[in-house]
């Protein structure tokens, strides 16, 4: 074989002999999609946490980060340390008060929600040589709806939108797990034809 072909087929080999890292993060995202379509409760206060642990060290980072950095003016310096102080403040309060930081949450996204449809709808119709408009304005009118319905429901959405990301996680680890099996056949193949 040449050169150029073996190049290739020594790279897919490689990968091919490490299917099972492959295959051992879909497991794990399948176990994870289990244990969240068991408790969702229990997963969505676990989020809430883990949401205010991040904003907790992203705050610490920005305040080191923002007396460390030599290249800051004292007004840039100054703001970030201040955003680093107040991403802390945040992170605890959402530590310390777990339900309102859920409720925040889908409040938020709900609002986002709806912001965003509205902006693809006028996007749509301002624009008219925009391809795919129609599909921009029903996937803007399904955001509003979509909105509308976390606004009004929200411990109801909260409990669905923790049912959705576990059958994701099952959907997604299964296709990894497939995904490994596929690699390691590729890698099997590749290395009879060296």
């Amino acid at each position: 074989m040449t050169e150029t072909t073996q190049e290739p087929l020594d790279m897919v080999g490689r990968l091919g002999r490490n299917w099972g890292w492959v295959f051992a993060y879909g497991l794990l995202t399948l176990i994870a999609g289990i244990a969240v379509l068991a408790w969702p409760s229990e997963t969505l206060l676990v989020l809430a946490v883990l949401f205010g642990i991040q904003l907790i060290i992203s705050g610490i980072f920005r305040f080191v980060g923002a007396l460390a950095t030599d290249d800051l003016t004292g007004g840039t310096r100054v703001l970030l340390a201040l955003l680093g102080v107040l991403s802390i403040i945040v992170g605890l309060w959402a530590v310390r008060h777990v339900l309102l930081t859920l409720l925040a949450l889908i409040v938020f996204l709900g609002i986002f929600w709806i912001v965003n449809g509205v902006i693809e709808i006028f996007t749509a119709l301002a624009h008219r040589e925009m391809p795919q408009r129609g599909w921009t304005v029903a996937m803007g009118v399904l955001s509003v709806i979509a909105g509308i319905i976390v606004l009004a429901y929200p411990g109801l959405s909260l409990y669905g939108l923790a049912i959705i990301l576990g059958i994701w996680l099952l959907i997604f680890g299964v296709m990894e797990m497939a995904a490994a099996f596929r690699l390691r056949s590729v890698a099997h193949t590749a290395h009879s034809m060296a």
